[in-house]
């Protein structure tokens, strides 16, 4: 993985081979002739979703011979150059480096805008930063877009914007009409996150522009941070470490894990596919307690359950959940999951420890 291209010059990627083939095999021909020769901007193209959608964009467009043009914005072209340097340093690439809250300086013709941006790592910051950075993100995005000719949107928003799930629903649907606490600052990402659809309907309604909005819940794959605030990657972390995993609360909270090969079939379906001006969530609707994740993750990669919960369940309490209801996905796009949580699990260690011995953290 440490070189962008082999002897040959064919584009090495970055993922494994069989995801990317399962991609391929479970995309419509039609969303691949829809982007063929497009100039697509992609906005958190160095984070987790956005390397994604690069390693699958890359080998399309090698295998399908699709002429695209990507345009990937980064605040630090040499950071993400020493991150993922097959990426980065791949000619069909163009690094814009800059801010997604200032874009003024970007006047080249785009068709498509992927504002995947989606930074929860600092979820937990000043809330009034969270909140002004994902709309100034979204306001910006949508103005270069005007401004640069884009026929088509994606926002990836996210599932906090339903706010908390009520007890008797056990997977949110697109039509729930609840939202985040605006009593409690630290529902700031949720906020941001709901604004922004508001500022991507405005837009579509002035502009005509084609948008969609896909609502991510929780992923699970390579390149995801196993050090942030993510339960998945701590506990797959601790396990590779050959340390018991430490569930943080009492484990009984609800959530359900999308691989990251199957999230990139969504979205690029969503995008081509997806009814104009509509939302669609993203996610399994598998769902499992915490507990049950950090047994799953202990069995898989320790052959034993070998985890601990540092507090003790109170009988009675509500259980809180994160979990999508997809049938609106599936009943009109065909979307489903492929990708089992033991899979993901194994292929998330396998490719951080494939990556480690390569001297790439």
């Amino acid at each position: 993985m440490s070189q962008a291209f082999s002897a040959s010059g064919t584009h090495v990627p970055g993922v494994a081979a069989d995801d990317l083939e399962l991609i391929a095999r479970h995309t419509a021909p039609a969303v691949w002739r829809a982007l063929a020769k497009q100039r697509i901007f992609i906005t958190g193209g160095t984070g987790f979703i956005g390397c994604w959608l690069l390693e699958t964009l890359l080998w399309a467009d090698q295998q399908f011979g699709l002429d695209l043009h990507l345009h990937v914005l980064t605040r630090r072209p040499d950071a993400f150059i020493a991150k993922a340097p097959h990426l980065a340093r791949h000619p069909v690439v163009h690094l814009v480096q800059g801010d997604v809250t200032n874009l003024a300086h970007i006047i080249d013709p785009v068709d498509i805008v992927l504002h995947a941006a989606t930074d929860v790592a600092n979820a937990g910051s000043d809330p009034r930063q969270v909140f002004d950075d994902i709309v100034s993100g979204t306001r910006e995005t949508l103005d270069m877009a005007h401004r640069c000719g884009a026929q088509r949107y994606l926002l990836t928003s996210s599932g906090a914007v339903y706010g908390r799930q009520p007890d008797e629903l056990t997977h949110i649907p697109e039509h729930y009409m609840g939202a985040p606490d605006t009593l409690q600052p630290g529902t700031a990402y949720g906020q941001g996150k709901r604004v922004s659809e508001w500022l991507v309907q405005c837009a579509a309604a002035q502009h005509g522009m084609e948008t969609r909005i896909a609502r991510v819940f929780a992923l699970l794959g390579p390149y995801l941070p196993l050090d942030a605030h993510f339960a998945a990657g701590n506990f797959i972390r601790d396990a590779m470490a050959g340390q018991e995993i430490r569930v943080g609360g009492d484990g009984t909270a609800h959530r359900s894990y999308l691989y990251a090969a199957d999230m990139v079939i969504w979205l690029l379906t969503i995008l081509v596919n997806g009814a104009d001006g509509k939302a669609y969530n993203l996610g399994s609707d598998e769902a499992l307690s915490i507990r049950q994740l950090a047994a799953t993750v202990s069995r898989v990669l320790l052959d034993e359950e070998r985890f601990s919960v540092s507090v003790m369940p109170v009988p009675g309490a509500p259980v809180q959940r994160y979990i999508p209801n997809v049938d609106k996905a599936r009943n009109e796009l065909n979307l489903l999951v492929h990708t089992d949580l033991q899979s993901a699990i194994r292929k998330t260690a396998d490719w951080t420890m494939t990556r480690s011995l390569s001297g790439r953290a």
